[in-house]
């Protein structure tokens, strides 16, 4: 379809993606192609602590090449479609959804991609996303350019997550099909990996690393677990043994905050903590109480803990 148009059919093309706000056409172009041609000076590069301490890489794009992903994001990405087996960065989908096909299972099955967005390549997203049967080859080259990094996805990028998705459907859509014909339930939430059920962990960690072989991707070899019922079955932070539920750890926290605010009132609590920042403080534990009730919200006791925090956080007498 576009083996034969020029310079000018590929500008016009370019134009009518309206990747950002300017009136003049070859101001626009250029513009494009110079944050294209110098990618690695539109980013701010910075590392953040996991909780594993280990540090994780953050790309972040400056405001025009942030606006222009957001753009090509909305106006293209969202348009393709993703595999039902993706829960993360999909829209309606939570921790919970990813959680609860593996309720009230024997096994559970946890898998992690090793390096996950750094090894998804400019040509994983190329052909994935902008491949020639729908963008002029120039134009796919110049999008690819404007959501990649150094030949790779980056964490801080607008358009990384959905991209990670559109490139792993078919991967997904193999997998899920697969643990179908096996009465196994699988989900995938960005680089983590779930299979549950009555299964042979052995059988599905080969059959991932082939595929996953196949897109030039590897499996974390030291994230591999297999998690039996009589255990606690915790995935992506959620408790998933009998009903989906926060981790027991998680609820005592809370738990021991809320007793102690009852047990020594509110402002002896805060100075035996050293905690400054009142307002801070009671956001942060309201927001926690109201994450326990998202995964579960019928749960009484953390009702009267978020009905007992409101009297702090909305009355006028703090």
């Amino acid at each position: 379809m576009w083996k034969y148009i020029g310079t000018k059919e590929c500008n016009e093309f370019l134009l009518s993606l309206n990747l950002f706000n300017c009136k003049d056409s070859k101001k626009y172009i250029n513009t494009l192609y110079s944050i294209s041609n110098n990618i690695e000076n539109n980013y701010r590069i910075y590392k953040i602590k996991k909780q594993n301490g280990k540090l994780r890489t953050i790309y972040e794009p400056d405001d025009l090449l942030k606006h222009i992903q957001r753009q090509i994001l909305e106006n293209i990405l969202n348009n393709k479609s993703i595999s039902k087996y993706a829960t993360a960065y999909k829209k309606g989908m939570s921790l919970k959804g990813n959680a609860i096909p593996h309720t009230n299972k024997n096994t559970v099955l946890k898998l992690d991609i090793k390096n996950f967005f750094e090894n998804i390549s400019f040509m994983h997203v190329y052909n994935s996303c902008f491949p020639i049967e729908y963008f002029p080859k120039s134009v796919g080259m110049l999008l690819t350019h404007l959501c990649t990094y150094d030949d790779h996805l980056t964490q801080g990028s607008p358009t990384s997550a959905y991209i990670s998705n559109i490139v792993m459907k078919e991967f997904d859509e193999e997998i899920g099909s697969w643990c179908e014909e096996k009465n196994i339930s699988y989900t995938r939430y960005s680089d983590d990996m779930t299979f549950s059920g009555n299964l042979n962990p052995h059988e599905i960690i080969a059959k991932v690393r082939r595929e996953l072989t196949s897109l030039g991707l590897k499996l974390n070899n030291n994230k591999i677990h297999v998690i039996k019922s009589s255990s606690s079955q915790i995935i992506t932070g959620i408790v998933v043994n009998e009903k989906v539920q926060v981790s027991s750890k998680y609820r005592k926290s809370i738990r021991q905050e809320n007793y102690y605010i009852k047990k020594y009132g509110l402002k002896s609590h805060l100075e035996k903590k050293n905690i400054k920042d009142k307002e801070k403080y009671l956001n942060s534990l309201y927001g926690k109480i109201c994450y326990v009730l998202q995964i579960n919200n019928s749960d009484k006791e953390f009702i009267k803990y978020k009905n007992y925090l409101k009297h702090f956080i909305f009355s006028k007498h703090k």
